[in-house]
């Protein structure tokens, strides 16, 4: 079970945790996701985007028999082109009510020609 650390000394956010805490064991390591279907199509538009690379996280997970309750940390990619709380309502839509450690950064651009977003995560797998 992933442990959530929030000090009272820092702002208390709905979306997400300041730390997490993973128990030991085995770690897995997401590779940054695009808004890319199997098929190798891209998604339209940030928020579609933002909803396929999600999913595509959680299709990882779920073949290392992880949740996204098993995740300590997602970091999201997001082209400067990109309007933040535009990609962020996405990610609470797509993620869902997991107060998961989140790093976003506003990236110059991304390897994938098309991508506007990028998201990786690192789970802790369960025993």
């Amino acid at each position: 079970m992933i442990e959530r650390v929030d000090p009272a000394s820092l702002y208390h956010s709905p979306a997400f945790a300041q730390g997490s805490i993973a128990p030991s064991g085995r770690t897995l390591y997401v590779s940054g996701q695009n808004g890319v279907d199997a098929r190798g199509a891209m998604a339209s538009g940030v928020v579609a985007q933002v909803a396929q690379a999600i999913a595509n996280v959680r299709a990882v997970l779920a073949a290392a028999g992880a949740t996204p309750d098993d995740v300590v940390k997602l970091t999201i990619y997001l082209d400067q082109r990109v309007t933040p709380r535009e990609a962020y309502d996405a990610a609470v839509e797509a993620w869902g009510a997991r107060r998961t450690a989140v790093t976003a950064l506003l990236v110059a651009g991304l390897a994938v020609p098309g991508a506007l977003v990028e998201i990786e995560a690192v789970a802790s797998l369960p025993d």
